[in-house]
């Protein structure tokens, strides 16, 4: 491959691309795993070199290149016309992004060596600021369509694995960038690629620059955890002779779920936590699993833990409203063996509410259904919280319509009469006094029949809660006039994903107390949802008088240590 005069190159540039060490270890990588006819998206360009060496040697179908920095556009589409590569590669100066809230633009920091150059500001260097226009990550996705993935864009890759939905892409070819966010960063991008099902290709991967592919399998779209704009999330698949196999195992993740009848596995039948599959594809069984007649919907996995039902098991209930024709039932399966098969209170209850009409049944041994109907994943936890369209309207349409509002327009949603092994927040009798004062009626959902919780939530039209599982019922119930304050009791991802669930489901987003001054674990585990939150009550009262929930402008008393070691001590641990 020939390479053009640039003012980026120098005497060592020059010989290291001679020796072949100009990014050699992603060159190395990419030239592995990239097979002819495969599709390349690459981001952070640089110099055009190593997709140029790409698009030369591995005969892909096509290269799309992504690079941030202006200066070195016209030097790569020279590289290109050196090489006759015009056909295969396209350079665009656009930052690629995912995730909520995406700008327009982005300010890229321009170094005096382009290989410095970064979305990222770093202390004590002195760079000049340029704004880059954007893509989202998914319109790239959806049109491009890319196998392989090369990505090096200096420390940009940490947030874009965060979001970014890997569903299509075979292979990887990632450089780290520890320097920008440390060791746990690097441990973060390793985990989300081994999430994904990803696996390290030990004879091209270094310390720094992993050569990562997965079996094709995972390479399917509908592979891919749920996305809240569409996809499989709003697809119907219907497979005959299905086999569905509950969880054989006590642990998060196991063998389970839907297969077709000839074994393959059904990924939109697949239950998602975020960005980890929780069933996994199994393997045919030797012998065909005793029949169950009839035309059943897959429900999926049941929980039973009330905030994990509410927050998880309702994600495929949208399907009652889109399904032609009679059904016998919904199908489900429990979270894991040993969990009974029977229905509790709150299932049956939040079921009546949903307007579900069909029989509900658990299996707790694997089955071949006649006829199985299987919704994608419109709900749960993750970006997924959100719902999809779909999924929305079927709350909207259906969720407690014969519930009418009852009670008080102010509510204080407490969890202060709960055990405190079940988590919560220090010295919330405090804050139920001064919020009484500003007249708001006390609430503790767990005294009422959901009914009344749902009549009570719809009144009010100013709402603070303690952070917790009554304001995913409050979302599926609220209208776009109601003003939600949520304190955090917790260092968790938990408290985002409600106000995203209050924010889509309503139209309105909650105000959020960042109130935690220290959290206390739990004493026999480390889950946040255990934890107890000490808070500031300054922050809380200054937070709730801003936004306009409180109008006594009289700071709140801070806690005492004697009143904080009276309900910690010798229990709770001090967390990190």
């Amino acid at each position: 491959m020939k390479v053009p005069a640039s003012p980026f190159l120098n005497e060592t540039r020059i010989r290291r691309m001679n020796a072949g060490r100009y990014e050699g270890e992603e060159i190395t990588g990419a030239l592995a795993v990239v097979q002819p006819g495969d599709r390349v998206l690459e981001l952070g360009a640089g110099l055009g070199v190593v997709g140029a060496v790409i698009a030369k040697n591995a005969m892909p179908d096509a290269v799309l290149s992504f690079e941030a920095n202006p200066n070195l556009i016209p030097h790569i589409k020279a590289l290109h016309r050196l090489n006759s590569l015009e056909d295969v590669m396209e350079v665009r100066h656009q930052v690629v992004t995912a995730g909520p809230d995406q700008p327009d633009t982005i300010t890229f920091h321009l170094r005096t060596s382009y290989l410095g150059s970064s979305l990222i500001q770093h202390e004590h260097r002195r760079t000049t600021p340029v704004e880059v226009p954007t893509v989202p990550y998914n319109d790239v996705i959806n049109a491009f369509q890319p196998d392989v993935l090369i990505m090096d864009i200096e420390g940009g890759e940490l947030d874009l694995l965060r979001h970014a939905n890997l569903r299509g892409i075979r292979a990887i070819v990632l450089e780290f960038h520890p320097d920008v966010y440390g060791k746990s960063g690097t441990r973060e991008c390793k985990k989300i690629l081994k999430n994904c099902m990803f696996k390290k290709n030990e004879d091209k991967s270094t310390r720094f620059v992993w050569t990562c592919t997965r079996e094709e399998k995972w390479t399917h779209p509908d592979a891919s955890w749920p996305d809240p704009a569409g996809g499989w999330s709003e697809r119907i698949q219907t497979c005959e002779n299905a086999v569905v196999k509950p969880s054989h195992s006590s642990g998060f993740v196991s063998a389970s779920g839907v297969q077709t009848a000839h074994g393959h596995d059904v990924p939109i039948g697949a239950h998602w936590r975020k960005k980890r599959r929780s069933t996994l594809p199994f393997k045919k069984p030797n012998r065909i699993p005793p029949k169950l007649n009839g035309r059943w919907i897959w429900g999926g996995v049941l929980y039973n833990n009330f905030a994990h039902f509410v927050a998880e098991s309702l994600g495929r209930l949208w399907a009652l409203d889109t399904v032609q024709g009679h059904v016998d039932g919904m199908l489900f399966a429990p979270r894991r063996s040993g969990d009974k098969n029977d229905l509790k209170a709150f299932h049956t209850n939040m079921f009546d509410l949903f307007g579900v009409d069909v029989p509900i049944k658990i299996l707790d041994a694997p089955r071949q259904v006649d006829q199985l109907i299987v919704p994608g994943q419109g709900f749960g936890l993750g970006e997924i919280i959100s719902g999809t369209p779909s999924y929305r309207r079927f709350v909207q349409n259906n969720f407690a319509k014969t519930v009418e509002p009852e009670g008080s327009e102010r509510l204080y949603i407490s969890r202060s009469k709960l055990s405190i092994h079940k988590g919560g927040l220090l010295g919330e009798a405090r804050i139920e006094e001064k919020l009484r004062a500003e007249g708001y009626d006390i609430f503790h959902p767990e005294e009422h029949p959901l009914a009344v919780q749902i009549a009570r939530y719809k009144a009010a039209k100013e709402v603070i809660a303690c952070e917790g599982s009554a304001l995913h019922v409050l979302a599926f119930c609220c209208n776009t006039e109601q003003r939600v304050a949520m304190i955090t009791r917790r260092k968790s991802s938990a408290t985002d994903m409600i106000g995203r669930h209050i924010t889509s489901f309503t139209g309105n987003k909650p105000t959020t107390v960042a109130s935690l001054k220290s959290v206390w674990n739990h004493p026999n585990t480390h889950r946040g949802r255990l934890a107890l939150g000490e808070p500031s009550m300054g922050r809380i009262h200054a937070a709730l008088l801003n936004a306009g929930f409180i109008s006594n402008s009289k700071p709140w008393l801070e806690l005492g240590r004697n009143d904080v070691k009276a309900v910690v001590d010798a229990r709770f641990s001090l967390a990190a």
